[in-house]
Parts: structure tokens; C-alpha cells; sequence
């Protein structure tokens, strides 16, 4: 019987170990893939830890429903390697990224098709085992797309870092058009956020980052201009340069310090678009929503079709992929580590 190898968390808020035991056997629709390549994501930092920072010394726990050990890890390439009975959909060998974003099936987000918002959810890696391992099972082939030419590295990174910078960029198609966005936090989400800006609208968008080397990186992969949110002048500078303020700001963040940069930096009439999950509470004046008639929207990955649409617009565009690092699976505690350090620029994606 073939091996289950995994990184595994054993308790809320220690360090991975690695465990085996035997590897599923599909049944039915399910399709057994074996990883070639998982990334990293700061949530992964979040569900290890057990809770969310909600601001005000609040957490949200998050410790139930993940039967220890539990498998992180949900940014998944690989090929079949078995499939159930049922499957028509798949054959043995396929190379493929694996949908994540897996919901219930029948509550109203999924029969919208928006299972990236299902309230009963079952997300690979955060609700059930991920991709911190040698294999994963998938309940259906339908969650599983052909990623040929692209890479298995950047494949995988395109299931939560793309999509959801796909999704936060999509949801500011008309602001786009009306000048530069900009991106606030040039970390794995928001450097591939600055790349598919550039292949989705017209303008290079505008960045913020508190780290000069994450702002040279995104000057060197095409932002139009970099800014440090801890300079007091910022600001001042994103208003001149955009001509009275951005229409369209994404906090790749999630702060109370990065929304409140986002929402001084907004032109009147404009929108943030929040996806990060750093935690915290802001208090904005409310008149200030009316006066400004600006808006504060959040965006959480997003679904199946924008899944697909976006490995075709990579494809089409030829778009490149942010900075990689490789690092084997073994080394998945250490990878966390220097994600949580700050010490990561771009993606760092494990190999098995």
C-alpha cells in the first residue's frame, strides 16, 4: 500500500513533524493526487496557530473541527494517481492544480457557484487535510485543472495567491479604467496581485510596502512607483501622482495600519478592496463614508470559473510568475518560519 507522508500539526502552536500512515483509497468521485509541489501561505501561519487576531486583545479560535494531526497546506499541484469508480473526468497521469475552495454543494453560495464563500465549507488544508504532504484526496474531478504549459511551482501558487488577487483585482475593473491602482503589501498575494494588474488593465499600478526590498522587487517586475506606508509624505505623493488619489486601492494586508493608509490614499468615489488577514480593528469617521463616497469591500479567494478564467489569462497573456523559492517538504517548518519572519519575497513553495 502506497505511503502517506506528511508534515503534520500535531498541536496548536508547535512546529510541524513529520508523520505516516497509509494513503486513501478513492471511492466514488474522489481522485487521489500526488503532490509534486504546495505553496506557502501566510493563513497557513493563522490555522497553526489557532486563531485570528481580531483586534482589541480578541481572537477568533479556529481550533475546532481540525482533528489533530492536521494537514496544512492549500496551494496544490500534482498528478492522478488513482481515481474511484465514478470518475469519467480524469485519467491516471493528469498533471493538474487542485481547487481548494470546496464547499458543501447545496447551500445558496454553492448553487451560485460561489463555493469560496460556503458557510459549511471544506477547504483543503484548512478545514480538511491539504497539501503539507505526499498525496491529497479531491471529492471530485471537477476541482482539478490542467495547468499545461505553466509550471507545477506557479500552478499551485495561482489557487490562493492568484485567485485571490485575481478576485480583489476583478472586483475593481471600473476603477481601473478611471486610473492606477494600488496595492498595499507586496508580500506572495500582492506581487502576484502587481502581475496580473499588468496583464488585466491598462496602467502599471502603484505599490506600498514598509520593506525596500519588496518595494525593489515590485519596481523590478513593473509597478509604476513604490511607496512606504511609514513615510508621512506617502500619502501626499499618491495623491499627486493620481492626480487627487487612487479610485482603486487592494490591502493585500489586512491591518488596522494598512487600511487606514488604503482609505487616506482613496480619491473620492473610490474603493478598497480588502483580502489580507493580518487582524485588527480601524475606527473611521462614519460621515467621512458620504463626504468622500468612498466604499470598503472584502474579498475572500475566489471561485471555481475564476479559478479556470485565471490559468486561462496566464496562459493567453504569457504572463510571468513572482519570485518562487523551492523548498523541499522536509523543510515546511523552516518555510513557515521565514514566511512569519517577514524574511519571504514573492512565494515560497515546497517540493515532494
Amino acid at each position: 500500500m502506497t505511503k502517506l507522508v506528511r508534515q503534520s500539526l500535531t498541536a496548536f502552536g508547535a512546529s510541524l513533524c513529520e508523520t505516516v500512515g497509509a494513503c486513501p483509497d478513492p471511492q466514488g468521485t474522489e481522485v487521489l493526487v500526488r503532490i509534486h509541489r504546495c505553496g506557502v501561505c501566510h493563513s497557513d501561519l493563522h490555522i497553526q496557530d489557532g486563531y485570528f487576531v481580531l483586534g482589541e486583545d480578541k481572537r477568533l479560535d479556529i481550533r475546532s473541527g481540525r482533528p489533530l494531526p492536521f494537514t496544512l497546506g492549500h496551494e496544490i499541484a500534482g498528478v492522478v494517481e488513482r481515481v474511484g469508480g465514478a470518475v469519467r473526468d480524469a485519467a491516471i497521469g493528469d498533471a493538474v492544480a487542485v481547487y481548494p475552495w470546496i464547499g458543501c454543494g447545496t447551500c445558496a453560495a454553492c448553487r451560485r457557484g460561489e463555493e469560496n464563500i460556503c458557510a459549511a465549507s471544506r477547504y483543503l488544508g484548512v478545514n480538511v487535510d491539504g497539501g503539507f504532504a505526499s498525496h491529497v484526496l479531491v471529492p471530485h474531478p471537477r476541482y482539478l485543472l490542467p495547468h499545461a504549459p505553466l509550471a507545477a511551482a506557479f500552478a499551485a501558487t495561482l489557487m490562493c495567491s492568484g485567485l485571490t488577487a485575481y478576485g480583489a483585482l476583478k472586483r475593481l475593473t471600473k476603477e481601473a479604467a478611471l486610473g492606477p491602482l494600488l496595492l498595499v503589501g507586496m508580500g506572495g498575494v500582492g506581487m502576484m496581485g502587481l502581475a496580473l494588474a499588468r496583464g488585466l488593465f491598462e496602467r502599471a499600478p502603484l505599490v506600498a510596502d514598509i520593506d525596500p526590498a519588496k518595494r525593489a522587487a515590485a519596481l523590478a517586475a513593473g509597478a509604476a512607483a513604490a511607496f512606504d506606508p511609514e513615510d508621512t509624505s506617502a500619502r501626499k505623493a499618491i495623491i499627486a501622482a493620481t492626480d487627487g488619489g487612487a479610485y482603486g486601492v487592494i490591502d493585500f494586508v489586512g491591518s488596522e495600519r494598512s487600511l487606514g493608509f488604503a482609505t487616506g490614499a482613496l480619491a473620492k468615489g473610490g474603493k478598497v478592496v480588502v483580502s489580507g488577514l493580518i487582524g485588527g480593528t480601524i475606527a473611521l469617521p462614519v460621515a467621512m463614508f458620504a463626504l468622500k463616497a468612498f466604499a470598503i469591500e472584502g474579498s475572500q479567494t475566489g471561485t471555481l470559473a475564476e479559478a479556470r478564467a485565471l490559468i486561462d489569462l496566464v496562459r493567453r497573456r504569457k504572463l510571468e510568475a513572482p519570485p518562487i523559492r523551492e523548498r523541499p517538504l522536509a523543510q515546511a517548518q523552516a518555510a513557515l518560519d521565514a514566511l512569519r519572519a517577514g524574511r519571504v519575497v514573492g512565494r515560497t513553495v515546497l517540493t515532494m
